[in-house]
């Protein structure tokens, strides 16, 4: 539903494109929670990027907006791909590494 995009992964992004008063706009105003699957292999930028839309959509400065994000996945499996990227790429834009990450509830 929110389209990440692939260039994601060379420039920080701020916030999706998703137009106030649009329906996906409204559907994710009105949503209680969100579910987001193989969150794991997501490079941190796409995350720190929804939490951004989802508070100026929602109008709320709280974490996702205040909107329960239920984050799947495991972390054992694969790290983000980077490109002709070292180990420590991958660490490094793994979410872990991403300072949302300090306010996420295990």
């Amino acid at each position: 539903m929110l389209k990440i995009p692939i260039g994601l992964i060379h420039n920080e992004i701020s916030v999706y494109n998703i137009k106030i008063g649009s329906a996906k706009a409204k559907v994710l105003q009105e949503a209680k929670v969100l579910f987001w699957n193989e969150i794991s292999m997501m490079h941190k930028h796409g995350l720190e990027a929804v939490n951004r839309t989802l508070q100026d959509l929602r109008g709320n400065k709280d974490f996702m907006g205040g909107l329960i994000v239920v984050l799947a996945g495991d972390f054992r499996q694969t790290l983000p791909v980077i490109p002709r990227g070292t180990i420590a790429d991958e660490i490094k834009a793994c979410l872990k590494s991403s300072y949302l990450w300090k306010q996420e509830k295990l």
